[in-house]
Parts: C-alpha cells; sequence; structure tokens
C-alpha cells in the first residue's frame, strides 16, 4: 500500500513518532486529551498570533466618505443615475481597472490592493468614525450617542498599537497630523497612549511643531533650572498616588520634555530638509505633505501615523468635488507614498491604509451628489505584508452591497493589528473591571496577505 507520509514510507512521522502513536497520544497526553474542538481553538489562538510582517502604520482617514464607486470599483453598465460621469481606465496590474481621476495611482496599482467588499452598518459621520477607529459601535442613552457604558471611551486603534509596541525610535509611538484623528483618543487607556497631536498643517511655509522648540525668551540653562525644579515636585510625591487632571498632565509634561530635548525628534520634523521637488511630488496640499511628514516619522521610529483629510461628505456636486478638489490630492499622495517607502525599502514594513467612515449612495440624488452609504466601501492597502497588486472581494452591478464574502470593522482593524504581530483578543480591563478585547469579533482577512 502506497504510504501517504512525506519523505518516509514506514509511516512514522520526522520525529518518529507513528501514526498509530500519535492517535493514541491524542486521548493519552501530549495534546492533553483535547477534542476537535480544542485542536480548533489552539488552531484559532495561533493564528492571532501571527508574526510581524509590519513595525509602523500610516493610516489615512479620508473623513467624510470618499465614493468607492466613482474611484475604485466603477459600475460602466450601471444605468447612468448609478454610474455617474466617471470611467474606468487600466492600470499598470492586467485586468485591473480603477477611476480615470486617478491617472497616478493607477500607475503603481502593483503595490496596493483593493479591498472592494468592506460593509458595515453606520451611516453617521461621528458614530461610523468611533466604530472604525475603535471596533466598538457607540452606545445610545435617550437618543444620544456616547462612545461607551461608563465615563470614558473606548481606546483606538492608534492607541493599541501605541500600547502593545511601545516606542520605536526617537518621536511618539502615536501621532496625529493635522489634527486629532476623528474618535482617535486613548480611551480607557489613558493618557499615556494618546496621540501627539501635531495641529499645525505641514503645507504651511511656516510649519513648526509645538513643543519642540524652548519658549520665547527661554535660555537653555533656565529650561534646564525648571526641569530640575519639576523633577523635585515629582520626588516630593513619589509613594503618593497621581490621579485625574494631574496625572495627565504629568504625562503630557514627560512627552513634551522628551521632545524638546530630542535633535532626532526635531529633524524627523523638519520638512525644510525635504527634496523640493519630492515635496512637490506629493502634493503642496495638506493631504500630500502629510503623507510626506508621515514616511518622515515611520522612518523615525514611529508606529502609528493617523492622518486625517475632509470635505469628503460630497452630497453636493459630487463629481466636481471628486475630479477637482479632492481626489487629484489623495492620487498624488497616496501613489507618491507607495513609491517613496518602496524606494527607501520602508514599503514591506509600512503598513499604509486609506479609508473612509463610509462610501457613497450608488444611486445620485437631485443635487448631483451621493449620500451616506455604509454598506459598501472599498479600502486601499498597500505594504507590511499585504499582497500587492490584487483586488479582494467584489460588489454587485451597482456598487450596492459585496457580492462575495463582506467583511466589517473588526475584520480589518483584526488583520492590522495581526500584521503587527499584535495579538487582537489580548483583554485589558476596564476602570470598572470589565476585561474588554482589543477588537471583539471578527476573522483575520487571509485574502490580503
Amino acid at each position: 500500500m502506497l504510504s501517504l507520509s512525506l519523505g518516509r514510507t514506514d509511516g512514522r512521522f520526522c520525529d518518529g513518532v507513528s501514526r498509530r502513536q500519535m492517535l493514541r497520544l491524542g486521548g493519552t497526553g501530549a495534546l492533553g486529551g483535547l477534542s476537535l474542538p480544542g485542536l480548533l481553538e489552539l488552531e484559532a489562538k495561533a493564528k492571532s498570533q501571527r508574526r510581524a510582517q509590519a513595525k509602523s502604520v500610516i493610516m489615512i482617514f479620508l473623513e467624510g466618505g470618499p465614493s468607492h464607486i466613482d474611484m475604485w470599483d466603477l459600475k460602466p453598465q450601471a444605468p447612468k443615475e448609478v454610474r455617474g460621469t466617471f470611467h474606468p481606465i487600466s492600470t499598470n496590474v492586467p485586468g485591473t481597472q480603477i477611476g480615470n481621476i486617478l491617472p497616478k495611482c493607477a500607475q503603481v496599482t502593483d503595490k496596493f490592493t483593493i479591498l472592494r467588499s468592506h460593509s458595515h452598518r453606520d451611516n453617521g459621520h461621528q458614530t461610523g468614525r468611533h466604530w472604525c477607529l475603535t471596533g466598538h459601535p457607540p452606545t445610545f442613552n435617550d437618543g444620544q450617542a456616547t462612545a461607551s457604558p461608563w465615563n470614558g471611551v473606548y481606546p483606538s486603534i492608534g492607541s493599541m498599537v501605541s500600547r502593545e509596541l511601545g516606542l520605536g525610535g526617537a518621536v511618539p509611538p502615536y501621532i496625529c497630523v493635522p489634527e486629532p484623528m476623528g474618535p482617535g483618543g486613548p480611551g480607557f487607556f489613558g493618557a499615556k497612549y494618546s496621540p501627539f497631536v501635531i495641529e499645525t498643517d505641514p503645507v504651511q511655509p511656516d510649519f513648526q511643531v509645538r513643543d519642540l522648540n524652548l519658549a520665547a525668551g527661554t535660555s537653555r540653562r533656565r529650561f534646564d533650572l525648571r526641569r530640575r525644579l519639576l523633577s523635585g515636585v515629582e520626588q516630593l510625591a513619589q509613594g503618593r498616588t497621581r490621579r485625574g487632571r494631574a496625572a495627565s498632565m504629568s504625562t503630557y509634561y514627560e512627552k513634551a520634555l522628551e521632545l524638546i530635548t530630542s535633535p532626532a525628534a526635531r529633524k524627523a520634523f523638519d520638512m525644510n530638509s525635504e527634496n523640493p521637488k519630492l515635496r512637490e511630488r506629493y502634493g503642496l496640499t495638506s493631504l500630500g505633505q502629510c503623507c510626506l511628514l508621515g514616511r518622515r516619522l515611520v522612518e523615525a521610529g514611529c508606529r502609528f501615523v493617523g492622518i486625517s483629510h475632509g470635505s469628503w461628505d460630497t452630497h453636493v456636486d459630487n463629481f466636481t468635488s471628486h475630479e477637482k478638489a479632492l481626489v487629484p490630492h489623495a492620487d498624488a499622495a497616496l501613489s507618491t507614498l507607495l513609491t517613496d517607502l518602496y524606494d527607501r525599502g520602508l514599503l514591506d514594513e509600512t503598513l499604509v491604509v486609506m479609508w473612509g467612515e463610509m462610501g457613497r449612495t450608488p444611486r445620485i440624488n437631485g443635487n448631483a451628489g451621493r449620500d451616506h452609504w455604509s454598506q459598501c466601501q472599498s479600502v486601499i492597502l498597500a505594504g507590511g505584508g499585504i499582497k500587492p497588486g490584487t483586488v479582494v472581494g467584489a460588489s454587485d452591478k451597482t456598487a450596492s452591497y459585496p457580492s462575495t464574502t463582506p467583511y466589517g470593522i473588526h475584520d480589518l482593524l483584526r488583520t492590522i493589528l495581526g500584521q503587527l504581530g499584535i495579538d487582537a483578543d489580548r483583554q485589558y480591563l476596564t476602570p470598572l473591571g470589565r476585561p474588554v478585547p482589543l477588537v471583539k469579533g471578527g476573522t483575520f482577512i487571509d485574502e490580503l496577505v
């Protein structure tokens, strides 16, 4: 009889144990008497603790909801009131087409993957963002959305990464630019895992980052004396528990001091040191320069860069807005970011994600606009172990609903954490002692890697 063992014909595995012995061991101790469900549980846990493929994340969040049907998932055979005015164009990946308003991305499609079957059930901006960035839909009290059932909020994906991976260099592990990324705070994790928010736009000629320079009129000697005084006050407080605002402010002071005294941090934020031609390729726009700064930050060791870009809520004049004001910025920024990371050898270890809290309605409204539509949207992923140049999932004939397996927010967040080697099932206690996993539910999207 032909043996099915690999490399042996005596029915033994590579460790010398026969198949018959292995079957016996399954019930006598080597496997702890595990049943089939137990073995499957172990397998699932092993998959959740994946080897890290990425070291950092750059998340570009297009607030308001970019139109998937006009950018990444066009339907040229759909009725006129659905397909709109744009048409698909070929990319450098045979068989893959995207919207004609993305000519630069069409030239680098081999560097990213389009997830066309992302779907969730929240058509609200604030509530949708909360769900996307934390993995938890807000609860409601008397019709008002609240972030959580206790007096706080769930931690965002950026704070999760900050807590799990910690410092990777001279800059903070979680940075938001040019403003806070929606509900992207630390929640019940506390101020230690809050983002460093730049709060100035790197496209401005006089761009400077707060906390990187001494206050006007303050010499280095005076700064050092103040720091020693603050240190003395902290020592007097030893043995006491710092709580509430005092603990939070202490954390912020420590972060500010670290930045002020770090030449490497100041260098990472120095946009003027960049080649002017490269800055132009990114686009002399808010989104373009934020993406360039994002590359500099992950180069300096930042774990999670959150980039917010607004005004994608195109209820009126969707097509002019996308063609003239919105998409050209995203097209230049994303295509140059991926090429720049690739040229520097950073793309393999940097996971880039571009999405919004929703897509847009397939049917055009009476104002030549598209309304909120979370039931189907496209997500762009690149680098960090993501399989490049592919399309995952598909939508129906009008891009209304996924026609293949729908993937939700929990699936996407679990996949992002998994690519960083983070166990999405790890639990932390809320102030009320309630254990909450980083991501509740969902499955890893194997098709993406």
